[in-house]
């Protein structure tokens, strides 16, 4: 596929879609985890997506069990973690696979069209972020180490354009 609104996603609560839903709406799509030392970057993600809602941006989380088995739970689990430890309210999916043979085509386009550190396709680890324009154009790739807060300028030109 060579566009991104026509992935089809699981929603956490089962419901599968395409992410056609997000026509015209910039993205953060992220690979999160709730054992992670990164996990509090899950209260960014959030102030992320209650600061620019209102303006389009839309924070799209799936959880990952690939890396150190940082994501053991069940969906409910999950998304009861997110809810009472974090509050999320941005959309959070059905735990995926990013690496290898399995991983979710949605990851697949997204590592090819913006590479990692040293050309590489692999995602290192969780909370890996990929901004994508309203156009559907994956802007920008964002390492683990990069906090939600250090995204707002980049964010914030692609709200203006």
């Amino acid at each position: 596929m060579s566009e991104i609104h026509g992935f089809e996603v699981t929603a956490i609560g089962g419901e599968t879609f395409s992410l056609d839903r997000y026509r015209g709406r910039p993205l953060l799509i992220v690979n999160v985890a709730s054992r992670c030392g990164m996990t509090p970057q899950y209260a960014g993600l959030e102030a992320l997506y209650r600061k620019f809602k209102d303006r389009g941006l839309v924070v799209l989380g799936f959880p990952c069990n690939q890396f150190g088995g940082q994501e053991p739970g069940s969906a409910q689990e999950i998304e009861e973690f997110c809810r009472q430890k974090y509050d999320i309210t941005f959309p959070m999916f059905m735990k995926i696979d990013v690496n290898g043979s399995h991983a979710h085509p949605l990851f697949r386009f997204l590592k090819s069209q913006k590479k990692g550190l040293l050309g590489t396709e692999a995602i290192k680890w969780n909370f890996t972020k990929f901004l994508v324009d309203e156009q559907g154009t994956v802007i920008a790739r964002f390492g683990p180490r990069e906090t939600p807060e250090q995204l707002e300028p980049q964010i914030e030109r692609v709200l203006k354009s």
